[in-house]
């Protein structure tokens, strides 16, 4: 029975993977990827199907988690932000070179221009890097139907599959009718005996040339494949490439019928033949493109130098930032759609902490703390409290990625600055802070690190951060001295014992932890809830 919902790009996929007969989703929370896994938490079809759908510490132990499951012969997803790949790649790169046994779905939501993230990072680079295919709907239909193709692609080739999104496709709607009925879980099965899993150099050296086969056929399948679609056009003064996201504001300004011919790619690797075939007729390409100029580089080389092959490197579309309609149009030689001019009466709203946020009394104790030291640095990282660095309070000197907050007071610290101190989330802390504090604790760093605890992952909607409850244990375990593991709530009203505390660390010369813990004001409700009912069942 076909059924139909109105759903978000990322919900369309959700629903796939489910239909697919996933075992699991892992992921870490990172916009605009989150509500893929939210939706499986929510979907009654999972629960009622046993889905695993809790989050993962990080990026990493999703992207290897989910290779066990693959390991034994089932499906599973994997779904992060682009930013999220940097800490998956080692498990990403090296799973293909193990290859995979159930089907595996890597989702990437990539962030042009950066509505919430350090760079404009490229996930097809990873895919391309890793020998891995690439699918990329240009619509929400398109990625729930490539979902499924993705899985089976994967099987087939016994390869990890890619499949990228960028924020528009993640956060937009649009019908998807899809067949109401969830495919039966695969067997368990397990990789013939091979060495492939056991990746020493010796069986590594045999496993490459094997994982360059698949590469080499999957560069074929590319040529076949229905996803890469060529239309003609009777003006052919100019061809153009378009993928993803893009294909749509080209559809948006030309209609369906368009003078020049096009090549849609939503499968890489990149169809050689079907590009030459499209140069042999245009002097002149245009590439139309989300991201980087992923595919305008390759169609350089791939084309001899008689061709112009314009896009984002040549400046005939935006080098930075997200595409849109109208710089599309602009790159079509069209005039300006008027009626898509940006207001002029939008003023722009900086982001800021919440009114009652733990994170600003923190931040003001802290200020008022470091006020009698000259050319005072505060390290901090990737999160909500991030915002410190804004005014009014002006708080850190840094954010680099993940975990850094840690490991930048260290060095800094070990390059004899004094006093160093490090400003670290509870769930920046579980994903990739742990090891740093590791390292502090074994050089006996002179360091305090202040871990702003609000029991939530806030900046991506509150889920369940995977260090509520244990951080105290953690510091204590990695080798932290107990007595200098301390604990405080930020209120007004403690202001004056949070500013006692941080100067009595800052004057003990060895590794100190405070943990500053008040629920995230957004999530307070929530979990007061959550402990209601557990008392209830008591």
């Amino acid at each position: 029975m076909k059924r139909k919902e109105l759903l978000l790009g990322d919900e369309a996929i959700a629903q796939a993977a489910i239909n697919a007969g996933i075992v699991g989703v892992y992921a870490y929370p990172g916009t605009p990827s989150t509500e893929i896994t939210e939706y499986i938490q929510n979907s009654p079809e999972a629960k009622a199907n046993g889905v695993f759908c809790k989050w993962c510490a990080n990026e990493k132990t999703a992207m290897e988690t989910a290779l066990g499951v693959s390991y034994v012969g089932r499906r599973s997803i994997v779904c992060m932000k682009h930013v999220g790949m940097n800490v998956a790649a080692d498990a990403f790169v090296n799973g293909a070179m193990a290859g995979p046994n159930g089907g595996i779905v890597v989702v990437v939501a990539d962030d042009p221009s950066m509505h919430s993230s350090q760079g404009e990072q490229d996930t097809r680079y990873y895919a391309k890097f890793a020998f891995c295919p690439t699918l990329e709907p240009s619509n929400q239909q398109e990625a729930y139907h490539m979902m499924e193709y993705g899985f089976r692609l994967s099987e087939e080739y016994r390869i990890p599959v890619l499949l990228r999104v960028t924020t528009r496709m993640a956060h937009s709607r649009a019908v998807v009718e899809f067949e109401d009925k969830i495919e039966p879980r695969k067997p368990l099965s397990y990789p013939e005996p091979s060495n492939t899993w056991i990746l020493l150099p010796l069986n590594a050296r045999q496993a490459y040339p094997i994982l360059l086969d698949k590469y080499a056929r999957l560069e074929k399948l590319a040529e076949q494949t229905p996803h890469n679609t060529y239309y003609d056009g009777p003006d052919h003064s100019m061809g153009i490439i378009a993928s993803g996201i893009a294909y749509n504001y080209l559809r948006e300004n030309v209609g369906r019928e368009c003078r020049y011919p096009i090549l849609k790619i939503t499968q890489y690797p990149l169809p050689k033949e079907k590009i030459r075939s499209l140069a042999a007729e245009c002097k002149k390409i245009l590439v139309i493109e989300e991201g980087q100029p992923f595919i305008e580089e390759q169609v350089a080389g791939i084309l001899p130098g008689s061709n112009q092959i314009v896009g984002r490197l040549t400046g005939a579309l935006p080098r930075v930032g997200e595409l849109s309609p109208d710089c599309v149009r602009a790159a079509l030689g069209m005039e300006p759609n008027l009626v898509n001019a940006p207001s002029q009466n939008v003023v722009p709203r900086p982001p800021a902490f919440c009114q009652g946020c733990g994170h600003r009394d923190l931040f003001n104790a802290l200020n008022e703390a470091m006020e009698h030291w000259d050319n005072h640095r505060v390290f901090s990282d990737v999160g909500c409290y991030t915002l410190g660095y804004l005014p009014p309070f002006k708080s850190i000197c840094s954010c680099v990625d993940m975990g850094s907050a840690i490991t930048l007071a260290k060095g800094a610290a070990d390059a004899g600055y004094y006093p160093a101190i490090g400003v670290i989330g509870d769930s920046t802390f579980a994903h990739s802070g742990i090891t740093g504090l590791l390292d502090v604790a074994n050089c006996n760093a002179d360091v305090v690190i202040i871990i702003s605890d609000n029991e939530a992952t806030g900046m991506t909607g509150g889920q369940e951060a995977a260090g509520t409850g244990k951080i105290e244990q953690i510091c204590t375990a990695v080798g932290i001295d107990p007595a200098h593991v301390r604990v405080v709530v930020p209120l007004p009203k403690n202001m004056d014992a949070i500013r006692r505390m941080i100067d009595e660390e800052i004057a003990w010369h060895g590794p100190s932890v405070i943990i500053s813990r008040r629920d995230c004001m957004q999530t307070a409700k929530r979990h007061a809830a959550a402990r209601k009912a557990a008392e209830n069942k008591q």
